[in-house]
């Protein structure tokens, strides 16, 4: 098994180098414009599109013979992603092209690239560091996108091919209970509070909502700056919230790898839907629906993955409600409850952090998939489920997961 690792490297541009980057950029995305308004939407095959205008591309655009597939290419994939989205394709914008190995090659002598662009062939040195050094050390990168960003930089994004090591076998397992109080919560006590990034979330929302309000009326000097503003803001409240996912992620994951422990996380697809079903107020249904927890989800994946950390998602039923000490879920509020961050057993009287003990049930769940010869838990369960047909209570946990890698 491999994994696709992404590593973006800084280019060194002279002025001519730019003009051809940029006319590059220019006709690649017109080309895609073009071909994805005067193809059949249906067709998603990249063969098929490429005999459908190949020749069209070259002398409409300008663009090399692999660039012009790599068009054909890139929108195949877009079309196939919409269709699963049930979709159209939207327009593309300038600042990107796509690249494979007949039209781009990296060497480490002296850490360059080379790419095709509509003005012949250029090679351009790497601004990179070590890290970048230490990734791209020793590979055979296939393929690559050219990116520029809003600063008008450029930047190579190098696909590596990397075979992570062997999962290693333990018993240890660190549950995390994601949520929006506690962005995660490990089952050793770890925590990272989300005041921090709700405070954002809702400073950059009340900007935008007067920059918007503003940008609509008043003089024309006064909605040409305000639009300006919006355009500076844009995506700063994103790139926060990713760094607040990396930073979590790969301290999760370097607490399980140096303890020689396992991750289980809660599989939480479907709840935003589930949320926004009950009655909220408009900012609650915004500060949920901006709740990050997939992007965290995929951070930990790739993250453990390239670590030889097993990652293990289980389903969220009860693990909020159940005492991790006692597996009872009790019918009757008066005797278990929940409030806040506050949660109290009323079988076995363990009182504690709610957080806290829904990690430590998830990491209950998560021990008993990494035993697959059984487990305490598994019989806990078992002798609960007589119980509840017993006694009728609640249902027990679904004690049914995910080993991912």
């Amino acid at each position: 098994m491999t994994q696709v690792l992404t590593v973006s490297c800084k280019l060194k541009v002279s002025p001519s180098q730019a003009a051809k980057l940029d006319a590059t950029m220019d006709a690649f995305v017109q080309a895609l414009n073009w071909v994805n308004q005067n193809t059949p939407e249906k067709v998603v095959n990249a063969v098929k599109l490429q005999s459908l205008c190949y020749y069209q591309i070259r002398a409409r655009f300008g663009l090399s013979s692999n660039l012009a597939q790599q068009v054909c290419r890139r929108l195949a994939g877009a079309r196939k992603v919409a269709r699963q989205k049930n979709r159209p394709v939207k327009a593309f914008k300038r600042g990107f092209a796509t690249y494979d190995a007949r039209i781009f090659s990296l060497r480490e002598k002296d850490w360059t690239v080379s790419l095709t662009t509509v003005g012949g062939r250029e090679r351009f040195e790497l601004a990179i560091g070590n890290y970048q050094r230490g990734m791209l050390a020793g590979s055979n990168p296939k393929s690559a996108t050219l990116v520029q960003r809003k600063d008008g930089s450029y930047y190579i994004q190098i696909c590596v091919e990397k075979n992570p090591p062997k999962q290693q076998d333990t018993d240890r397992v660190i549950g995390v209970d994601l949520g929006r109080t506690d962005i995660a919560h490990t089952s050793e006590g770890d925590n990272w509070n989300g005041q921090q990034l709700n405070r954002v979330r809702d400073h950059y929302s009340k900007l935008r909502a007067v920059l918007q309000r503003k940008a609509s009326k008043g003089t024309r000097s006064s909605r040409r700056r305000c639009r300006q503003l919006l355009q500076r803001l844009s995506g700063k409240e994103r790139r926060f919230q990713t760094w607040v996912n990396h930073r979590i992620s790969k301290a999760i994951v370097s607490r399980a790898k140096a303890t020689n422990s396992a991750l289980a996380l809660e599989d939480l697809t479907g709840i935003r839907g589930r949320v926004n079903q009950q009655p909220r107020s408009k900012a609650e249904r915004r500060r949920a629906n901006s709740w990050a927890f997939y992007q965290l989800r995929q951070f930990l994946e790739y993250k453990a993955l390239r670590a030889g950390v097993a990652l293990i998602l289980v389903p969220p039923a009860y693990t909020s409600q159940t005492c991790h000490r006692c597996l009872h879920i009790h019918p009757d509020p008066a005797q278990s409850y929940r409030s806040g961050k506050q949660f109290k057993c009323g079988h076995c009287g363990w009182e504690g952090d709610a957080d806290l003990n829904g990690a430590n049930m998830i990491a209950l769940l998560g021990a008993a998939v990494n035993q697959p010869r059984g487990s305490w838990l598994a019989c806990q369960l078992q002798g609960y489920r007589s119980r509840q047909r017993a006694g009728g209570l609640k249902p027990a946990l679904y004690c049914e997961a995910v080993r991912v890698g």
